[in-house]
């Protein structure tokens, strides 16, 4: 049996990356592919994309945002 591709695959303008441990963890986020920033809060990431003219709507639409190695409430290394 094989599986059938989606006829839409979702390449979202922002990814937020996993929290990246420290004495103040944070996470990376890219825009359109390019590391623009770090994010220690949700705010930083709508900032963020604000300053690159990607305005966010639904930080849960994974057609804007993707997030990477936990969801929006992710902030602490797991």
């Amino acid at each position: 049996m094989t599986e059938s591709a989606s006829p839409y695959i979702s390449h979202p303008r922002v990814t937020v990356l996993g929290v990246q441990p420290g004495r103040s963890p944070f996470r990376i986020v890219e825009i359109d592919g390019e590391v623009v920033g770090e994010a220690r809060t949700v705010t930083d990431v709508l900032q963020t994309a604000a300053a690159f003219g990607v305005t966010v709507h639904d930080l849960d639409d994974p057609d804007v945002v993707r997030w990477v190695g936990g969801d929006r409430y992710t902030w602490t290394p797991r």
